[in-house]
This record gives structure tokens, C-alpha cells and sequence, in this order.
């Protein structure tokens, strides 16, 4: 897929002069998941920024007050749904895999890294 990835077509996106901005390492790893699936071809750009405003603005609409500090979770959010549409995961095993990653994490010694251990 050659479509440029545009930034500016995503809304709200925290960024600075510098390109994105992260609070939490786990932002930068949705971030880059997501410009990799898109590189791929499971999805167009238009497509993501669709379904992420889409994401946003229902939040909104249910009282998220727009404080910058969900954003990544609408993220999230926006990513499973289109995956989970667009035939790349179903709810099983997103559910699954975040089990997994909810044990791990659990099992892991403070300030070590999680390992997931494939089944």
C-alpha cells in the first residue's frame, strides 16, 4: 500500500513540532501497531481516521470531557473495532490476548519487562 500516512487527517492527535507526543510507552507501541497494520494493506488511512473520529466523537457524546488524557484509549478503541470488522480479529481473541497480557503483567516483578508467553 502506498498511501501516505497523514497526521493531520487524525483528529485531536497530541503532537508537537516534533510529530506525536506520548505520555506512556504503551501509546507509542498503538501508535506504531497501527501505522503497520495500515502499511500492510488491512486498512486504508481514510479508514482509520474514520473510525477513530468516529470513536472520539461517541465518547464525547457520552461525557468524555476531551482532557487529552483518553485519547489513546479512544485509539484503542477504534482499532480493535475496524480490525474486528475488517475480518483481522474477533472478540475472542482480542479478549484472549488481553487476558494474557492482564496475567503476564500481574506475574512480572516490578520495573521488569513483561514477557507474554505464546500458547
Amino acid at each position: 500500500m502506498n498511501e501516505v500516512v497523514d497526521l493531520t487527517a487524525l483528529p485531536a492527535m497530541p503532537r508537537d513540532n516534533g510529530g506525536p507526543v506520548f505520555a506512556e510507552p504503551w501509546q507509542a507501541q498503538a501508535f506504531s501497531m497501527t501505522v503497520k497494520l495500515h502499511e500492510q494493506g488491512c486498512f486504508t488511512w481514510n479508514e482509520w481516521a474514520n473510525y477513530l473520529s468516529r470513536e472520539i466523537e461517541s465518547a464525547s457524546v457520552h461525557g468524555d470531557p476531551d482532557l487529552g488524557d483518553t485519547y489513546y484509549h479512544h485509539w484503542l478503541a477504534a482499532l480493535e473495532k475496524l480490525l474486528m470488522e475488517k475480518g483481522v480479529t474477533s472478540l475472542n481473541e482480542l479478549q484472549t490476548r488481553k487476558q494474557q497480557w492482564d496475567d503476564a503483567a500481574r506475574a512480572t516483578e516490578h520495573g521488569k519487562p513483561i514477557v507474554l508467553n505464546a500458547d
